[in-house]
């Protein structure tokens, strides 16, 4: 298991991005949470397996109007009391 806390850039936000990644991360069993920051960005922590990260990455980016211009992304501590997806 790990965590990955990422960026989103470009247009994400007004674009039902924290909805769409609400419900990829739902159906494919990642915990964390996703939020708007005040740059215009897109702030989420995804916790799971790599090839499940991959899988949310792959599928965030095909949303019908979001449009990802580059992603930052570090490693976090995984969260062994997490048990949901959120948006905050």
């Amino acid at each position: 298991m790990i965590r990955k806390e990422m960026v989103f850039y470009g247009g994400v936000q007004g674009v039902g991005f924290r909805y769409t990644a609400y419900h990829i991360a739902n159906s494919i069993g990642l915990t964390g949470f996703v939020h708007n920051e005040w740059d215009g960005s897109v702030k989420a922590q995804l916790q799971g397996d790599k090839e499940q990260i991959d899988l949310f990455l792959d599928q965030i980016g095909r949303g019908r109007y979001i449009s990802i211009d580059r992603i930052e992304q570090r490693d976090m501590p995984v969260d062994e009391d997490e048990r949901t997806f959120r948006i905050e």
